[in-house]
């Protein structure tokens, strides 16, 4: 089975995202016949972290200054505590973003991933999850925010934490092939 065979997808990420929540989507996504494309701040390559210790790397395609959201059916943002916080404040990765929600694209975002999407000024009034510890940051940012394995509310996908991953893969493997 190929649903995202003609699919292209971006993965927006910096040093520090928990490896298991770039590597598994990713994985997942391109056995479902996606291209996937890692998106980040700096061209080369980014450093995963796997609980408190660095680990494996991946080559960067493209930097965010160069990236276009018309290039990209949908974007994935990992989560890890480091990576989201480079993330979140740089100019050309808030806009990326928020180009994604202009244009209603699939959008999904795990444990801390959604701080950038306070930055991007998206969670209004939507109904989403993510790691609890930033669950207070997504209310006062005006999100709905719920304990639950993976929600999705329109565009955006979300869930809490690695273990909730197999449920996570499978959602945004369906909602991006509705993309």
């Amino acid at each position: 089975m190929s649903s995202l065979k003609d699919k292209k997808i971006a993965v927006l990420a910096a040093d520090g995202y928990e490896q298991s929540e770039l590597e598994s989507p990713v994985d997942a996504l391109k056995s479902e016949g996606a291209t996937v494309e890692i998106i980040s701040l700096k061209s080369g390559e980014i450093k995963a972290m796997k609980g408190h210790e660095w680990s494996n790397s991946v080559d960067v395609d493209k930097t965010v200054s160069e990236a276009k959201e018309s290039d990209y059916d949908a974007l994935l943002l990992p989560g890890g505590v480091l990576n989201p916080d480079a993330v979140r404040v740089d100019k050309d990765a808030i806009k990326f973003v928020k180009d994604f929600f202009s244009k209603n694209k699939p959008v999904a975002a795990i444990c801390h991933g959604p701080q950038t999407l306070i930055n991007a000024e998206v969670v209004n009034g939507v109904k989403m999850t993510s790691f609890k510890a930033i669950s207070k940051d997504l209310q006062n940012a005006g999100a709905n925010w719920v304990d639950e394995e993976v929600v999705t509310d329109g565009n955006l996908t979300t869930s809490r934490k690695p273990e909730d991953l197999p449920a996570f893969n499978k959602r945004i493997v369906e909602e991006f092939g509705k993309a």
